[in-house]
């Protein structure tokens, strides 16, 4: 069973980003739920989400993640149901919804990274993320266990750079 689903890529930029997509046999506007919706965040992302209006400039707040801060970013694009970028700490993260053939919708995650060495970290931590949303999706809980080290250790082994500080296993003082 292959466990590493995402790509690395370089922009054009120079950054480095994490990419993810995920399929789901739901309509457009269900999946753009998924992205953008408080409430079904909840299911699945890393962090407590808020924002008044999904609008260019408006201020997103990240809360109650028991190993990161609180904090805020800033909507850099918002055109429902399909795109969605914002800032997170010093990361982009940008969120993409495309209908498919089948009447099914996907859903790309790109994580534009502060720095390459993230690469590994943070691939892991979104397929952890990602696999709570398939449950939610699939109407299950969110799988407790979700491997994060065993991805990791994969991504490392597939050439993702790595070296970051894991937020609430390492020291970060």
């Amino acid at each position: 069973m292959t466990i590493t689903t995402a790509s690395r890529l370089t922009l054009d930029d120079g950054r480095t980003a994490v990419r993810l997509s995920r399929t789901y046999q739901r309509p457009v506007e269900r999946v753009w739920a998924y992205a953008s919706d408080p409430a079904e965040l909840a299911h699945w992302f890393p962090s407590r989400f808020d924002v008044e209006e999904l609008v260019p400039g408006a201020t997103i707040r990240f809360f109650d993640d028991p190993n990161v801060p609180e904090s805020t970013g800033t909507v850099l694009a918002a055109d429902a149901p399909h795109h969605l970028a914002y800032s997170w700490g010093r990361d982009e993260l940008r969120l993409d919804v495309t209908q498919e053939g089948d009447g099914a919708a996907r859903l790309t995650l790109t994580n534009v990274l502060e720095s390459a060495g993230a690469a590994a970290r943070n691939a892991a931590g979104w397929e952890v993320c990602l696999a709570a949303l398939d449950a939610t999706d699939r109407g299950e809980g969110p799988d407790e266990a979700a491997p994060w080290k065993a991805y990791y250790d994969a991504y490392v082994a597939a050439g993702f750079p790595s070296g970051a500080p894991v937020p609430g296993l390492d020291d970060l003082t």
